[in-house]
């Protein structure tokens, strides 16, 4: 309801201020009109319309502020920046916009066509540029939550006879399933699965070495592939077949393997493989036949051969950059350089030219460019021309530098990716040379927790590594900065919660893993500047936040390993709860124990074990109210919005659960085979019951991404099931502001958004 009386209070002023402004017009008009002669005339008019002019200038600003009230009063949020966002997107599609965020670990040029560059991530799948467009094409977002491991990018070849062939060893984690090889001919638009599944480590020790994966130069047929675990493995047919090359002699690192293989581009039948750890082998005969090197690198890196036969060597110890020619080792390494390398280039023109840089996770990451083979370097200067608003001085320091890359079809064009993103400058001559991120279309930040509360900001993320942030751009436009800009800055914020019926009073915890050192901030306008906590108990992570639905000081947080805490003064003193088990430990964990009841300001829920707990004293205190419930690792308790004593408890495989008794009696939801992920929505226009969505699988109607408008009773398929978002969906959540807008968040894929 409007309150026109206080709206009224507000034009009384504007409309006193115009009336003095008639008037003053009115009196100095007619003073000068009593001359009696024309000039003094046209004066008196004219003097009379600037003085109105301006009266009424002065008059219309509390007017516009009376508009402003009126909406607010109205609960109708001025449509601003924040809220843009495309009204079609299918779920699936589109990602919210925030710019790389995650480790490129490899870049692949192709030789014979311009523009044709495809990127691995070590959990982000895999990527091919659109040169037109400027941005990045996600390859394998066809992968269901099933084949979640197949995200990990261990390895990328491209068939240099053919620009149409691409290959990917997909595997993120060397303990889950095993990984697999797929082949594309048409780009990366389908894939085909080959017949050989190995445990691969996309997102393990070591991922930012290469290449393991390789297609003969001189024959399209063969191919190599060398594993983690299980040796060097040969195709003979393009794919269709392997074989594991029994007598490669190799014997690399556990669980690191064969991370490197190299074809002289010029003599058919040499190849250099890196068994690390162990040292560099040669064959002379396509693989028959293998010798070690003597000499050669143990830590080798990257392999890289010159036009010239000439084998270029990066490792992470002495010598850190070398180089095998006619049978003779020569250490190359920068003079005074004690630094891991990585990245290594060899321009195709040019024999001589060679690219190095170091590993650094520091910000002295360095770039060298030698233009005699080795003998001299010299340092490349760097200036950066940064595309993503957000990113800190860190992140543009090129941490982590995985692979750098000559373009074979650009002279003086170089490209480098990096432990955030990808880079490139088009005059590496030029010093110094200027570096541009390119990021559109990469997406790969880890979610926490998402929240898109009724008033305020459109969404806010917590994320792993990078904070969070207010997406105050809106969904298609990257945020100005990370959330803890205007406040204490995280390395990982965990939770946010907002207070039920003054959704502006935000509470966020989180902080930083390198140095143990954790705490939480809240915020009173909508999370665009945060105050921390006046205290919170040394290293004490805390996971999960709450806060009550009425009282913006009273805060609940699920400590890991430990006893919950509470504060009923917004963070300045903590005491601990009783009740509750301990809490679920580490960072990497995304279940949702903890919720506010939405109706009654003092009343909390927790979920443990089938177990579920009651508070109705701020948090001080809890008690088990039912222990009907199955007991699952992975479970997300919610409470719909303005709903008193009704708490919802999804358990993955086990169900969707609702109760509307405070937590004493439970009901499992008909017809619901799995409940991975769900949220609740804004109502539809003329409806007050929220929308409910689930990502999981309904009987009869399958796996997927759905919406109910009447309490789980029946159900629309929404989404893009080509489009799965199977990268390991971690987090969901619904627009408060807009019906029909959600968002899932993912382990690399960054955080999708749609409408539909």
């Amino acid at each position: 309801m409007v309150n026109w009386l206080a709206i009224a209070k507000q034009l009384l002023p504007s409309l006193f201020i115009f009336a003095i402004g008639l008037y003053v017009a009115q009196v100095v008009s007619h003073t000068i009109g009593c001359i009696r002669n024309s000039r003094r005339r046209w004066l008196s008019q004219g003097v009379r319309f600037v003085i109105l002019i301006l009266f009424t200038a002065i008059a219309l600003q509390p007017m516009q502020l009376t508009s402003n009230l009126s909406n607010f009063a109205s609960g109708k949020a001025e449509v601003t920046n924040a809220q843009r966002y495309r009204s079609d997107a299918r779920l699936g599609a589109l990602n919210v916009a925030l710019g790389g965020g995650g480790y490129v670990t490899g870049i692949y040029l192709h030789p014979r066509q311009q523009d044709l560059i495809y990127i691995r991530t070590d959990i982000g799948g895999f990527y091919r540029w659109d040169a037109k467009e400027q941005r990045w094409i996600a390859l394998t977002d066809h992968f269901p939550l099933a084949k979640s491991n197949y995200y990990g990018g261990e390895a990328l070849a491209l068939d240099p006879n053919d620009p149409n062939i691409v290959y990917i060893a997909a595997g993120k984690y060397l303990w889950a399933e095993p990984g697999t090889i797929f082949k594309s001919t048409n780009k990366g638009q389908t894939w085909t699965k080959l017949n050989l599944d190995l445990h691969m480590g996309g997102n393990q020790d070591k991922r930012w070495l290469g290449e393991r994966l390789v297609v003969s130069p001189f024959d399209s047929q063969l191919l190599f592939f060398g594993s983690r675990r299980d040796g060097l493995w040969k195709s003979s047919d393009a794919g269709k077949t392997w074989s594991s090359v029994k007598d490669f002699p190799g014997k690399p690192q556990e669980d690191i393997g064969i991370t490197a293989i190299a074809f002289n581009d010029k003599q058919k039948g040499e190849i250099y493989i890196n068994a690390y750890g162990d040292g560099i082998y040669q064959s002379t005969d396509s693989g028959k036949t293998w010798r070690k090197i003597p000499d050669s690198p143990q830590t080798a890196t990257r392999l890289a051969v010159a036009v010239d036969g000439t084998l270029y060597v990066t490792s992470e110890t002495h010598p850190r950059v070398s180089k095998y020619t006619q049978g003779v080792w020569q250490d190359l390494t920068p003079p005074g350089s004690q630094a891991e390398f990585n990245g290594l280039s060899l321009n195709a023109t040019n024999p001589q030219e060679v690219l190095i840089a170091t590993r650094e996770k520091s910000e002295n990451t360095n770039l060298y460019r030698s233009l005699d083979g080795g003998r001299t370097w010299r340092e490349i200067k760097r200036s950066v021309n940064n595309t993503v608003p957000w990113w800190s001085k860190y992140m543009l320091s090129n941490p982590a530098t995985s692979a750098i890359a000559f373009d074979p079809k650009v002279p003086n064009r170089v490209w480098l990716t990096d432990w955030y993103g990808i880079w490139r400058t088009d005059n590496i001559n030029q010093q110094p040379s200027i570096w541009t991120n390119y990021q559109n279309g990469h997406e790969e930040v880890v979610p926490f927790t998402l929240v898109a509360p009724p008033q305020g900001a459109i969404l806010l993320s917590g994320v792993a590594d990078v904070d969070g942030f207010n997406h105050n751009n809106g969904l298609d436009t990257y945020p100005s900065y990370s959330i803890g800009r205007k406040g204490p800055a995280f390395q990982d914020t965990y939770s946010i919660a907002y207070s039920e019926t003054d959704p502006l009073k935000l509470v966020r915890v989180g902080g930083n893993r390198w140095n143990n050192t954790y705490t939480g901030a809240t915020s009173t306008d909508g999370g665009s500047t945060w105050k921390a906590f006046s205290s919170f108990p040394k290293q004490t992570m805390p996971l999960r936040v709450a806060m009550s639905a009425t009282n913006p000081q009273s805060i609940l947080v699920i400590t890991s390993g430990g006893q919950p805490l509470y504060t009923t003064d917004g963070g300045a003193s903590w005491k601990t709860a009783s009740g509750l088990p301990s809490g679920m430990e580490g960072a990497w964990n995304w279940s949702q124990p903890l919720a506010a009841d939405t109706g009654e300001g003092r009343t909390f829920y927790y979920y443990d074990k089938g177990k579920l707990y009651r508070s109705t004293d701020g948090g001080a205190t809890f008690a088990s109210v039912s222990e009907s419930l199955p007991s699952d690792y992975w479970h997300f308790l919610k409470t719909p919005p303005q709903s008193k004593n009704e708490v919802w408890v999804s358990l993955d495989k086990k169900g969707l659960y609702r109760s509307i008794d405070g937590g004493n009696t439970f009901t499992k939801l008909e017809k619901i085979k799995r409940s991975h992920l769900f949220a609740f929505g804004k109502p539809k226009p003329g409806s007050k019951t929220p929308a409910l969505y689930l990502y999981g699988e309904i009987a009869e109607m399958g796996e997927g991404i759905f919406r109910s408008l009447d309490e789980g009773k029946t159900w629309e398929s929404i989404g893009d099931r080509s489009r799965p978002i199977g990268n390991e969906p971690n987090v969901m959540e619904a627009s408060k502001q807009q019906f029909g807008l959600v968002f899932v968040g993912t382990n690399g894929r960054g955080i999708y958004y749609g409408t539909q």
